[in-house]
């Protein structure tokens, strides 16, 4: 019993809770036979008179009611805020009691104690979350599920909705939900200081609520869901917002790349013995040099052949890039110039970093142009037009004309790319985003002060000079290795190749692995057992011993 309440910090409520082997030591120790234990009793006069004994050596007492209240107030401080789970929360309870010499209350005043603390820790961060919403953004809020609000009911729908395929449309309707959740004007920072799992776990409950069940919760239950499920969705927006740009960029290029590669495959044909057409035609050039070029050519080698190797050798990488710049320039004048303008005035996009300045003023001349006719095909000569950083080497004779006349569309398409490139660098982030937020957010909020504490944590050296060069050395090593496998055919198949002119690493398809050792008899098993399982039979009694179905909810209900 010592022993026991000095390592655990109280007393067993049954016997079976102190080890056996801990019992076998003591009574080997004291020359006691261990079964002797098992006729002790937890209950008594005896028992109560050793446990006063053991409280007197260990300094420990037994809790009272100002005990349980100071308990309750210092989970709902310092746990509730940071930890959810109740189980953890009961351990640090218990070492919180351990730590003051306080023996923990009985299972029931313990349970009483966490109930009352999440209920104190929940009405503080409640009525803190009001205090700074203010008075006219919690009336925003309540209205949202205000009985008989359609609009409302259709926002908080429409914002509870993962955005669809990539797209103009699921673009332009991203624009939409955040310019909506934004007209909120929800307090900036509003749970900046909240734990992140706090927020997650308010987020998923109030996700799965009906309007009808926000108004079945008390008011500052309601207001504080809401605002924690439009904060959250408004960051989730904004990463889906970018997500979207940069995989439509994407597509953009992609399709034109793909148009252009079908339209060359189909114009294109490979014409043989180009050596012995040539010699063809330079012996009839040379033996008739005054006839016709129908009468002394065609006749040698023919006029499709002729046509052939003219196609063949304009489907060259210039000739390839070139159509594909016509093709972008087509498809984006349209139809995708459309997204332009929203997109500059809706995401916030902001760079802390000179090195990428090019980049937003080029935007910022996009946003001046947004409302000019798109009949207006150059930039005015007074606009200081942002080229290096921005429009890439072969898009120059594109974008540029034989008057130095900047063209908007071409330009415009190459300010997206530029834009995508840089976003997903993290040196241009989207302000209010999560996962695109401002790098510098990244940081700890403690690191300047505690650089080297941080640095010896991640393994790395504070002089980044050292860094890149340990970077320089180990990739320099990787490539020396690649070179040489390549070299003495140890590769696995690896080879360098080209692809449209340019250098191409093409990696062999990979053998499937073998099948594990004990797959077959699991498998086996399983059949003489229950013989062939439904995959539906299977869900089905999951969800009866479980019940997991009942945390899915859908949007079409509303």
């Amino acid at each position: 019993m010592l022993k026991f309440c000095e390592l655990e910090g109280r007393f067993p409520d049954v016997l079976e809770e102190v080890p056996s082997a801990a019992v076998e030591y003591v009574a080997e120790l004291v020359k006691v036979p261990a079964a002797v234990f098992a006729k002790y009793t937890l209950v008594g006069r005896t028992a109560e008179y050793h446990r006063k004994q053991i409280r007197k050596a260990l300094g420990f007492r037994p809790s009272t009611v100002a005990d349980e209240k100071a308990l309750t107030a210092w989970l709902a401080a310092e746990v509730c805020p940071v930890e959810l789970v109740e189980d953890r929360q009961r351990e640090a309870l218990l070492v919180e009691c351990r730590t003051r010499k306080i023996e923990p209350p009985g299972p029931t005043r313990v349970e009483k104690v966490l109930v009352a603390a999440w209920g104190r820790w929940e009405r503080a961060f409640c009525a803190r979350t009001i205090e700074r919403l203010g008075t006219v953004g919690r009336e925003r809020l309540l209205a949202l599920v205000a009985e008989g609000n359609d609009e409302g009911t259709a926002l908080l729908a429409a914002l509870k909705r993962d955005p669809g395929a990539v797209g103009l449309d699921a673009l332009l309707m991203e624009i939409l939900k955040l310019t909506s959740v934004r007209e909120l004007a929800l307090t900036d920072g509003l749970f900046a200081d909240c734990s992140e799992k706090l927020v997650a776990a308010w987020r998923a409950r109030a996700i799965k609520m009906y309007p009808s069940d926000f108004r079945d919760t008390s008011e500052d239950v309601r207001v504080t869901l809401l605002a924690v499920l439009c904060s959250s969705r408004q960051a989730e927006i904004s990463d889906a917002l970018v997500d979207l740009l940069i995989a439509l960029v994407h597509k953009i290029n992609a399709r034109a790349e793909r148009r252009v590669e079908k339209q060359l495959t189909a114009e294109l044909r490979k014409v043989r013995g180009k050596e012995g057409i040539l010699f063809k035609l330079a012996e009839a050039a040379v033996g008739k040099p005054d006839e016709v070029v129908r009468r002394a050519l065609y006749p040698v080698v023919g006029e499709k052949t002729l046509r052939d190797l003219v196609a063949e050798a304009k489907a060259n990488e210039k000739v390839f890039k070139a159509k594909v710049r016509t093709t972008l320039r087509s498809s984006y004048s349209s139809y995708y110039r459309q997204m332009l303008p929203p997109l500059l005035n809706t995401p916030g996009f902001q760079c802390n970093n000179t090195a990428y300045q090019p980049v937003m003023d080029a935007m910022k001349l996009l946003k001046k142009y947004a409302d000019v006719d798109g009949k207006t095909r150059f930039y005015d000569a007074g606009d200081a037009v942002p080229m290096d950083g921005v429009v890439r080497k072969d898009w120059r004779e594109a974008v540029v004309d034989d008057k130095s006349r900047v063209e908007r569309i071409p330009y415009e398409l190459c300010v997206l790319v530029a834009l995508r490139d840089s976003v997903r660098r993290r040196e241009i982030y989207v302000e209010g985003a999560a996962r695109w937020k401002n790098p510098e957010d990244d940081l700890p909020g403690d690191f300047e002060a505690t650089r080297t504490v941080h640095y010896a944590a991640i393994r790395q050296p504070l002089n980044p000079r050292a860094f890149i060069a340990d970077l320089k050395k180990r990739m320099t090593g990787g490539l020396d290795g690649l070179s040489a496998a390549l070299a003495d055919g140890s590769a696995g198949g690896v080879k360098v190749t080209t692809r449209r002119g340019e250098p191409w690493i093409t990696v062999p398809k990979l053998e499937p692995l073998a099948e594990p050792t004990g797959l077959q008899a699991l498998k086996d098993e399983v059949v003489r057992r229950w013989g062939v399982l439904d995959l539906l039979d299977v869900l089905k009694n999951a969800d009866f011993m479980t019940g997991f179905t009942d945390e899915f909810s859908s949007v079409a209900a509303y």
